[in-house]
């Protein structure tokens, strides 16, 4: 029974094997003819694909599509507590230490977002809530970050590790830096005897 089913199964296999050396003897040269044909057919479609990839779509078409296509204002990712953090950046031309400067000017179409430049560096940032509670904006892109505490601000390049502006304070931060020596409170690593 055993030998039977095995011959049976040698023939099941064999039998495909046969019927598909007889089939690519016989279609050879077929197949041959057929290649240069296939070769031509796909450089005839590189060609109409460039064909339409070098067609514009026309002026007035792409305004109309512009003009429909709804928009979503970028403020709308901002959670409600970003909102509330950027509701409280102080805004203007702050006077940094060694005569340096930041201007931080907020993005009137995009509410949350900020303009933040020193010399030649322009960023465009965003708050970002923070542990500590203090006002931070970044800009993930390039890297950099403006951190706002009650007595000063400070521009810093995350990438190179440094930084870019330091001791900015605007004249509300400069009357709180005043009341902070006013009160002589001792700070976290002050010795507490003296």
């Amino acid at each position: 029974m055993k030998l039977i089913a095995l011959a049976s199964l040698a023939l099941a296999l064999a039998w495909p094997l046969g019927a598909a050396q007889a089939q690519t003897t016989d279609k050879k040269p077929a197949a041959a003819k057929k290649a240069p044909a296939k070769a031509s057919t796909a450089k005839k479609a590189t060609t109409q694909k460039k064909a339409v990839a070098k067609k514009k779509v026309p002026a007035k078409t792409a305004k109309a599509v512009e003009a429909n296509t709804p928009v979503t204002p970028i403020s709308n990712y901002l959670s409600a507590a970003e909102l509330a953090i950027a509701d409280r950046i102080q805004t203007g031309k702050i006077q940094c230490e060694l005569g340096a400067d930041v201007t931080v000017k907020a993005d009137e179409q995009n509410r949350g977002f900020f303009h933040i430049s020193t010399g030649k560096r322009r960023y465009y940032m965003y708050p970002v809530e923070s542990r500590t509670g203090a006002i931070r904006l970044e800009d993930g892109k390039a890297g950099a970050m403006w951190l706002q505490l009650g007595n000063k601000s400070m521009l810093m390049d995350q990438k190179a590790g440094q930084r870019v502006a330091d001791e900015c304070a605007t004249a509300e931060q400069r009357l709180v830096a005043d009341k902070m020596k006013a009160d002589k409170t001792p700070g976290l690593l002050d010795d507490l005897k003296k």
